[in-house]
Order: C-alpha cells, then structure tokens, then sequence
C-alpha cells in the first residue's frame, strides 16, 4: 500500500472489507462530519505522559486494546487522517510502525481536502465492531530513545531532523526546563513540508527532495526525527519514508524529554 493516499484513490477503496478508516480530528468534527465509516480515537489515547515528559508510547496492552475496540484486525489496513495538517494521524501510524505493523497510509490533506474537493461525507456513526489487533511490544528500528540519540552524537551516519519552529530550534522559544536543540540538529520545520495551496498536503515530492537535500539529509543515513513531543515530527517520519527515506525514526518525548533533563548537552 502507499504510504501517502490520495483522497480519490481512497473514495474509491471505501467499500473494502479489510480497510479501516480512522479519524482523529477534534471529537465535535468527527460527530459532525467525517470519511463515510471512519472510526474516531482521541489523540490523547494514543500517547502517554510522565510529567513533564509527553509524547512518550503507549503500553502496548492498552494501544492493542483500543485499536481492537474500533474493529482493527491484524489483517487490516488503516488509513488515517486529521483536520490539522498529517500530525496526529502519522503520530498513530508512526505509533503503528513502532510496534511492527505497517499496513498503513496517510491521507494526503486529511479532512481538509477531503470536504474542499467535495469528496462523500457522512453525519452517520458507524455500528461498532471488535478486532482482533494485538501487537507484541517489541519495538522496531522506527523508535530511537534518548539513550540511543545520546549515543550517537558523533556518529557520522546519524542525523537528527529536528522539526520545530526555528524559534524553538534557536532557543527563543521555551517550552521545556531548557531552551535549544539537540547538537548537531538540523531544523526542518513541520509547517515548511506541507502546501498550503493544496489543503495542507505534503508538498509535492520533488521539491521535498529538494529541500531535504539542501539541508544535507541523505537516504544513505538514518535520520531521527523529533520536535517537542514527536506530534509534528511524526509527519516528518512519515515523509521521509514516502520519498525513499527508509532508515528513518521517530524520538517519543523528544525536547520535553531532552530538554527537561540534566543529562543531555543542548546547542
């Protein structure tokens, strides 16, 4: 499946019997209107918080639980999409990665392009269903730790992808006990991949290509990506990996972890 869909490629795979469109737009958008029979999860659901480190994943139990709730197997194949650009859906595909299952795709343009393009909407609830998703725990490649980005500070064939806004990156913008970003981080910022002119898409692949390699990022590396709590990077992590990018992973915690501890060297 690819990993970027676009919305007439999913119009005209709503009636499969193995997809499972999932929703997660604000929860008063979703019961208003969404896709015909998506599924809706707070995205809250789908992180976990230990002050003041957020971002972090889910136990496992509980994620494998909750996709099960809403009808998930694991023979599914998830399409996910938001109102606000790509973050919260690729999060829980990032999610999904990190947990060894990647039958997955974003919608290009979420729910955004979905309406403005006139595609079918629905006020309906679909009836529930149970699945049978159950994941094992064992986390992949797509998950890099603290420990894990600490220890390869002067590794040469690792690059961190640090998605924040440029004040953030800068330290002129605080969010954490400290301001900064990690040594060596390349700025990227979220905002600046998705196109405005097309209802907040990803731009268009050659010119991310473009932009990737102007700022020195390289497929023959693997490339980290963070921002504050790995919400906005999850988008970066799901570029990547559509445009070839295929050693790539995602920070859970990210700069509230990193900045938030006494260990870890800031720029």
């Amino acid at each position: 499946m690819p990993i970027i869909i676009e919305c007439d490629e999913l119009a005209m795979r709503l009636d499969e019997d193995d997809l499972i469109i999932i929703d997660l737009c604000n929860k008063k958008t979703w019961q208003q209107v969404h896709i015909p029979n998506a599924v809706h999860i707070d995205y809250p659901m789908i992180t976990r918080v230990e002050k003041p480190v957020m971002g972090l994943l889910p136990d496992p139990d509980t994620f494998s639980a909750l996709l099960a709730s809403i009808g998930v197997n694991n023979h599914s194949y998830i399409v996910a999409y938001d109102d606000e650009g790509g973050g919260k859906a690729s999060r829980l595909l990032w999610t999904l990665d990190a947990f060894g299952f990647q039958n997955y795709s974003l919608l290009n343009g979420g729910l955004n392009a979905w309406i403005n393009e006139g595609w079918q909407v629905e006020k309906a609830f679909p009836a529930p269903q149970t699945g049978n998703f159950k994941v094992s725990g064992e986390l992949t490649a797509a998950v890099s730790t603290r420990d894990m980005v600490l220890a390869n500070l002067e590794n040469d064939h690792v690059q961190l992808l640090d998605a924040r806004s440029q004040a953030e990156y800068t330290g002129n913008k605080k969010f954490a006990a400290r301001a900064g970003h990690i040594p060596g981080a390349i700025n990227f910022d979220w905002m600046d991949i998705m196109d405005p002119c097309r209802h907040g898409r990803l731009k268009p692949a050659e010119e991310l290509k473009q932009a990737l390699s102007e700022r020195g990022f390289s497929k023959n590396k693997h490339i980290t990506c963070y921002c504050h709590t790995h919400h906005r990077s999850a988008l970066s992590f799901i570029m990547l990996k559509s445009l070839g990018y295929n050693d790539v992973s995602g920070y859970p915690g990210s700069w509230s972890d990193w900045g938030n501890s006494n260990e870890t060297p800031i720029q």
